[in-house]
């Protein structure tokens, strides 16, 4: 009877594919043969399984004709039988090509840790920085040269750590730039490669330390970064700026990330790529419309009022709104004020009063 390769890890049939992940590692953990309560059998089970159901071609046809013709994945050498040849990804044919899953993830679950992050060379630290712009600035976008300090290379050294740039080999790990070391796992004792700490995984160290860092090729210190802010950037938008973060020793620098802050403009507001302001007119421009000079984002622009407009109408100024990615720009809406004067003078007052008795 073919199995349920769904009830064998425990998950639904809709589970996704973290969740089979997930599935298949908690159980490995527990049925491993080479734990005290594990078990080969079961194990055996449930790799089979993940190799079916972590593998979208052979799920599908397993969902269809209740088989995909998936091995076992087990041998008969090695740890209590079990055949490490199944995770060793997309070249061994294993879970590397059918899901994802490589040796280095089981590595990882049994406490050895991935085999990659032991010689890999940490980054350098991020930087995150405030930094506000002029509304105006955000409609046209603009450049900026801001000053940070940070952890930088050495321009004395080159960040070689060294005097007059001279290295060696590294006697610890002779030139390997790692070593290896015996750990207690939960297969028993490994050896497991780690990044030389000599050297930093570089394999060279320096003949005699350079005098201005004292031999860590980082010095800290203030550097200007130009940096080019795009239009269109609002009040929480942020710019990276790769390698503007933090140098270390021997890898790459991290990056630098710029929280943008756009101070409430008190004339316009942004409303996508569009500027909202307001435009106040007189009774009789309301009434009989006309031109208008206003202030926009670019300066004074004339505008035309027609005749009827209503308080709280909206005129649209083609092409004074936000730049956008086309090199075109968003239009400027202006709601309408009438302004209703609360003191006239006589003159004024009787002018209205005629108007009133001719019924406007």
């Amino acid at each position: 009877m073919t199995k349920n390769y769904y009830d064998v890890l425990g998950v639904d049939k809709s589970a996704s594919k973290t969740e089979i992940k997930k599935a298949f590692r908690g159980l490995a953990q527990k049925y491993h043969p080479d734990k005290k309560d594990g078990d080969e059998k079961k194990f055996k089970e449930i790799n089979e399984a993940y190799t079916v159901l972590s593998d979208d071609k052979k799920k599908q046809q397993y969902d269809t004709f209740g088989s995909a013709d998936a091995g076992a994945g087990f041998g008969q050498g090695g740890m209590g039988g079990f055949d490490f040849s199944g995770f060793g990804g997309a070249q061994q044919g294993g879970f590397g090509g059918a899901g994802g899953f490589d040796f280095e993830d089981i590595f990882d679950m049994f406490g050895g840790g991935s085999r990659s992050d032991k010689t890999r060379q940490q980054r350098g630290t991020d930087i995150e920085v405030e930094l506000k712009i002029s509304f105006e600035e955000s409609v046209f976008g603009t450049k900026k040269t801001i000053k940070i300090e940070k952890d930088i290379e050495c321009k004395e050294c080159g960040g070689t750590g060294a005097k007059d740039k001279k290295t060696k080999k590294c006697s610890k790990c002779n030139g390997v730039g790692s070593t290896v070391e015996t750990r207690q796992t939960i297969f028993g004792v490994s050896q497991v490669r780690v990044t030389c700490s000599e050297c930093h995984g570089l394999g060279k160290i320096p003949e005699k330390k350079c005098s201005v860092c004292a031999g860590k090729g980082i010095i800290r210190s203030k550097e200007d970064i130009d940096i080019k802010i795009p239009a269109g950037v609002e009040t929480g938008s942020v710019l990276r700026v790769s390698g503007g973060g933090n140098a270390t020793f021997g890898a790459q620098a991290g990056d630098l990330y710029l929280h943008i802050v756009v101070p409430q403009n008190s004339k316009f507001i942004k409303d996508g790529d569009n500027i909202n302001s307001k435009i106040k007119i007189s009774i009789s421009d309301a009434v009989l419309g006309g031109i208008k000079k206003v202030e926009a984002i670019d300066g004074e622009v004339k505008v035309k009022v027609p005749a009827g407009i209503s308080d709280g109408d909206n005129l649209k100024v083609k092409g004074y709104g936000f730049k956008k990615p086309n090199g075109k720009r968003g239009d400027m809406i202006l709601k309408v004020k009438i302004d209703i004067p609360t003191k006239i003078s006589k003159k004024n007052k009787k002018l209205f009063e005629e108007l009133k008795k001719a019924g406007f």
